[in-house]
Formats: C-alpha cells, sequence, structure tokens
C-alpha cells in the first residue's frame, strides 16, 4: 500500500459504520470524487488493526496503477481470495470500486463467506442502487459520504468560528483536501475545476457516453446559476429553446440524473404537506459542494441567498435529515425535513429587514397546524430569536449547531 497523507478523521461516518463491522453486511460508501471516501477506508483499517493486531486487511484502490489487472468481477475474486485467510477473518476493501467491470458477482460471492468483512467505494450512485440491491439481497448497509460540514471545515482548517472562517466555507466549500493547500482564490479555484473536469469526464461523460457535452455543459451552468429555482425538465428545456439551444425535455432529464448520479447535485422533490404525496413535476436542484458550484458560475453577491438556502440543505441532510421542498396550497415550504420520525419545517432569508418578507418567511410557517419544530434561517445575526412562536436562527449558529436535540444545540 502506497504511503497515505495524513488527514482528520470524520468521526461522523466512523460512528456510523462501527455498529456494522465484522458483520455479514456489505458497507458501501458512496459520494463524489476526492469527497474522502478513501481516507474513510484508511481510519476504519487503522481501527482494526488497533483493535485487532495482525488482522488480515487486503486493500485494493483502482485508482492505484498496482491493481490495474484487477479489471472484471473474476480479477477481483481471484485476488481477493489468493490474499484470504481460512483461520480469521478477512477485512476487503474495495476503493472506487465502480473501475471494475461486474464487480457485483465477485462481491456476491465473496459475502457468502461469514469470514469476509466487506467495504467498498464508489463515486456513482447508479451502479450502487437497484442492482446491488438484487446481487445481495440486502445484505449490505450504504453510507453517503458528504463534503465537509461546517462545523468539520471548523475542525479540519483549525480555525475559530468567526465570519472570516464562514465567508471562506461558503467561499470555497468543503473538499477535504483543501487543508493542504493555501486558501488563495487562484490556488484553490485551480484545484476544485481539476476536480470537477475528473467527476464529468469519468462519471459523466464516460459513464454515460455522453456525447452532446457542450449541452451539459450549459446545463450545469445554468442548474449553478438558478440554485433554489422550482424547474422541472420541460421548464428548463423551454428556457434552453429560448437561448436558441433546442434540446428535448427528455434528455435534459437524462443529462440531470447522470449528474445526480454522479453526486454533483441533489434533486429534492415537492411534497403537499396537506396531501402527503410527491408532486409528479417540479423540483429544485442543489449542488453538493459549494466551492464546485462557485467554480462553475462564479461569487457572485447577488447569489448570496442562493448560495446560504444550498448550504442550508447541504447542512439538514449531513444530519441525517431526509429533505424535501413543501408545498401548502399556494404557499412554498423551502424545506420539510424528516428523521427518525420527526418532523423539521425550515424557511431560509437572506435578510429579514423588511416587514413584507418577515410577513412571509414566519408566516408560511405558522400556516402549518401541527406542533413540528419550524425555524427561519437567515442572514439577519440582530433578529430577535423568535416571531410568534416560530424560532430564528442566525445562519452560522444553524450551521454550528448539530439539530440532535434543538436546533441550537
Amino acid at each position: 500500500m502506497k504511503k497515505k497523507l495524513y488527514i482528520k478523521k470524520r468521526d461522523i461516518y466512523i460512528s456510523k459504520i462501527k455498529p456494522f463491522m465484522r458483520k455479514s453486511l456489505v458497507k458501501v460508501m458512496v459520494g463524489h470524487r476526492r469527497v474522502g471516501k478513501s481516507y474513510i477506508l484508511y481510519q476504519l483499517m487503522d481501527l482494526i488493526r488497533e483493535e485487532e493486531p495482525g488482522a488480515n486487511i487486503i486493500y485494493i484502490n483502482k485508482e492505484d496503477i498496482n491493481f490495474k489487472d484487477i479489471k472484471t468481477y473474476l480479477d477481483l475474486n481471484a485476488y481477493v481470495v489468493s490474499k484470504s485467510l481460512e483461520d480469521r477473518m478477512n477485512y476487503i476493501f474495495v476503493d472506487e470500486i465502480q473501475e471494475i467491470q461486474d464487480f457485483r458477482l465477485a462481491i456476491r460471492s465473496l459475502a457468502l463467506d461469514e469470514n469476509n468483512d466487506i467495504y467498498i467505494t464508489g463515486s456513482n450512485s447508479e451502479i450502487f442502487s437497484s442492482d446491488l440491491a438484487n446481487e445481495l439481497g440486502g445484505r449490505y448497509m450504504e453510507f453517503c459520504i458528504h463534503s465537509l460540514s461546517y462545523l468539520e471545515f471548523l475542525d479540519f482548517h483549525e480555525l475559530e468560528n468567526d465570519d472570516e472562517a464562514l465567508e471562506n466555507y461558503i467561499h470555497y466549500g468543503g473538499l477535504p483536501y483543501l487543508i493542504h493547500l493555501p486558501m488563495e482564490e487562484a490556488i484553490v479555484s485551480e484545484y476544485i475545476k481539476s476536480i470537477y473536469s475528473t467527476i464529468i469526464l469519468k462519471d459523466v461523460i464516460q459513464r454515460k457516453n455522453i456525447r452532446n457535452t457542450s449541452f451539459l455543459e450549459q446545463l450545469i451552468l445554468f442548474l449553478a446559476s438558478n440554485i433554489g429555482n422550482l424547474f422541472s425538465s420541460k421548464s428548463i428545456s423551454d428556457f434552453l429553446k429560448s437561448q436558441k439551444v433546442d434540446i428535448s425535455s427528455y434528455v435534459v432529464g437524462e443529462y440531470a440524473m447522470a449528474l445526480v448520479d454522479a453526486f454533483i447535485i441533489h434533486q429534492v422533490r415537492r411534497f403537499d404537506i396537506v396531501g402527503k404525496r410527491f408532486f409528479e413535476r417540479g423540483e429544485k436542484y442543489y449542488f453538493e459542494d459549494l466551492g464546485i458550484r462557485n467554480a462553475i458560475a462564479g461569487y457572485k453577491r447577488q447569489d448570496r441567498g442562493a448560495r446560504l438556502e444550498n448550504i442550508v440543505y447541504n447542512h439538514l441532510i449531513h444530519c441525517g435529515y431526509e429533505v424535501k421542498i413543501g408545498t401548502l396550497g399556494t404557499e412554498e415550504i423551502d424545506f420539510v425535513c424528516q428523521r427518525n420520525g420527526e418532523i423539521l419545517y425550515v424557511q431560509v432569508a437572506l435578510e429579514l429587514s423588511k416587514q413584507e418578507t418577515i410577513e412571509r418567511e414566519f408566516g408560511n410557517l405558522l400556516k402549518i397546524k401541527d406542533n413540528y419544530p419550524k425555524v427561519v434561517v437567515s442572514g439577519e445575526r440582530s433578529f430577535e430569536n423568535s416571531y410568534e412562536g416560530v424560532e430564528h436562527v442566525y445562519f452560522k449558529d444553524f450551521l454550528s449547531s448539530t439539530l440532535s436535540h434543538s436546533i441550537l444545540k
């Protein structure tokens, strides 16, 4: 194994995975490239060595040329079997496994042996969805690895929780490797663009055999410039046609889902709060990493409200919420969040200096007739803590919370 670069631990993921270690469940870690999946594997291997000195660890990294000969499921199976021991647990780690043809067949076979404890990572959700579930018969656990949360960003960069740190997070995003670079615009931007180009080439264009790369770039720029706006494939197609780009709504939908599968963007569907159902059309898109989004669309002052909304969404999913766009009659609730049977309603506002803005943001939440927590997150530090029973939280305080017991804890 090549010498690994030092990086800080991401205990939130280790604590989630640890209960399933040494169980006959395949541990699957997904997320876009350079989001830190490899280093979580390293941390798991270190943990195994601490608990079990002399443990038989079998490690394959498909981005390492030393493993170039492992091309198919037969190669993978043969390599693992050659390194396995019969009298003890075999800890099998395969990084970027989607590069191995029909890898599911090997994993299914290896998982039959209770002495095999298997951990795999991949950078495209499509290959880990229904096919893997069918192959393993439900004997796997999936863990989505995200860019750094704000609290992780502070920890990684050893920063105080102040406005300068917050601005750096909003600007540069949460790719873990940034701790090894000077926090300078030209250097960070060059690195982020290189990662973005790799993701687009390997996990979108090559994976989906996309030929119209020019349109793909236009679509990504459109989505990056319209964070938090409600769209359908047809409405995007109609807009692009007005810009002399004639692409069918079907192709728009296919390309957008390719970006979702590569973990570049998240697609969030609309949900009828009263009728308890999803709408067939209309969704919003948010970027997994704001640094990547800013590298695409630029860091413009007028986009700040959209960036705050994107980061609030990211924080909610990082805290384990399933998030939907809420619809209440003609009103919209930015986020309807569900976790462990509990619901949280969230509105996001850049500022609350105008009375009509206050009445709209808080008023929409007040129309929901249940007793679940409701909160407005804004960039207004000085606004009062609550309004007619609805809590207000300053943006930085919200990102500094774990949302475990109350908003501010």
